[in-house]
């Protein structure tokens, strides 16, 4: 299901120069697929849980049908999330508190551990799939397991993480926001803060996905930015 808005991603503005001055580069965990040519690069973000080794899978496909892929962003999609605060609709307080409660003895093997903290928080968590991924976060330190994504400083900040900045100026490029049809963070509340920041946006939705789009309809994923991309 295809629905067509007038179209956009907003920009931050620069800071003033003093801000920026303080600014320094932190080195960001990533994997590059593919070989480095003259067209301008695909960048996939994940997002919260997430780590660099999600996309795997769809970037090899990209690359595989696509290459590579100017302005800084040429163009824009974004997955299953629209402009505006998402923490009143996400369950991920309820999801953090299972994590935490999660009780892994020492020792186990890693298969054993990930099928006891499954166990564990299949009470809250009753998707199987967003189970495992959320057990991507689960690794071994010293023969304990721990979550690698700090949950305590997520908690703190979740309003924050969840909230969407307000900007004034729009983004003019092309974008799509792609969201799954069994998923609750895009709606048609979202389409006036859409049209406004995004003049040039389309929304679609995928029938039968849930919020991990590409991993429940993976296919129908990759057809839908694939269509979105501009050809070879």
């Amino acid at each position: 299901m295809l629905r067509r808005l007038p179209r956009g991603s907003a920009r931050s503005p620069l800071p003033p120069p003093a801000a920026r001055s303080a600014v320094t580069a932190v080195p960001l965990a990533h994997a590059e697929m593919g070989v480095r040519g003259t067209r301008p690069p695909l960048v996939l973000l994940h997002g919260l849980f997430g780590s660099h080794g999600n996309f795997q899978t769809v970037a090899k496909a990209l690359v595989r049908r696509v290459g590579g892929q100017p302005d800084l962003v040429e163009r824009l999609i974004s997955v299953d999330i629209g402009p505006t605060s998402t923490a009143l609709i996400s369950e991920f307080p309820a999801y953090i508190s299972a994590m935490k409660s999660v009780n892994i003895p020492a020792g186990l093997s890693r298969s054993t551990a990930r099928q006891l903290a499954d166990s564990q928080l299949s009470s809250t968590v009753q998707d199987p799939q967003l189970r495992q991924f959320l057990l991507t976060n689960l690794v071994a330190v010293e023969g304990r397991y721990i979550w690698r994504v700090n949950l305590d400083a997520i908690s703190h900040h979740f309003a924050d993480i969840m909230s969407f900045p307000v900007f004034h100026k729009p983004y003019p490029g092309p974008v799509l926001f792609l969201g799954g049809s069994n998923s609750p963070y895009i709606s048609s509340k979202d389409y006036p803060e859409i049209q406004r920041l995004f003049p040039k946006a389309d929304v679609q939705f995928i029938e039968g996905a849930g919020h991990i789009v590409h991993q429940d309809k993976f296919e129908d994923f990759i057809t839908a930015v694939l269509n979105f991309l501009p050809p070879p």
